[in-house]
């Protein structure tokens, strides 16, 4: 069974910094495309950004182009989340994800959750 736990998320002001990790167990982390959501109450959960399995591939929501990047360390079947210049919009629950391909930016793809952490950026 997959788990994901995230980690890294608190409280920051506008303009500052937090990185994200998602630590994977019970699966072939190694094989499959990983990503990274987020989700304000009463809203959609929406795409923030994707990595293909060797980290080749990177893809990225418009919203955050230029100020997040993610990574992956597939010895440690971890993925990260660095967040820069983090803005009061990009306050949400961020959760990790598994896909079942190698590469995807589809959230159909994506079929295993972590539970969140929240990030929350004040102005």
């Amino acid at each position: 069974q997959v788990q994901l736990v995230e980690s890294g998320g608190g409280l920051v002001q506008a303009g500052g910094s937090l990185r994200l990790s998602c630590a994977a167990s019970g699966c072939t982390f190694s094989s499959y495309a990983m990503g990274w959501f987020r989700q304000v109450p009463g809203m959609e959960r929406e795409f923030v950004a994707s990595i293909s399995w060797t980290g080749g591939n990177t893809y990225y929501a418009d919203s955050v182009k230029g100020r997040f990047t993610i990574s992956r360390d597939n010895a440690k079947n971890t993925v990260y989340l660095q967040m820069n210049s983090l803005k009061p919009e990009d306050t949400a629950v961020y959760y990790c994800a598994r896909a079942i391909t190698s590469s995807s930016y589809t959230r159909s793809d994506f079929r295993s959750w972590g539970q969140g952490t929240q990030v929350t950026v004040s102005s």
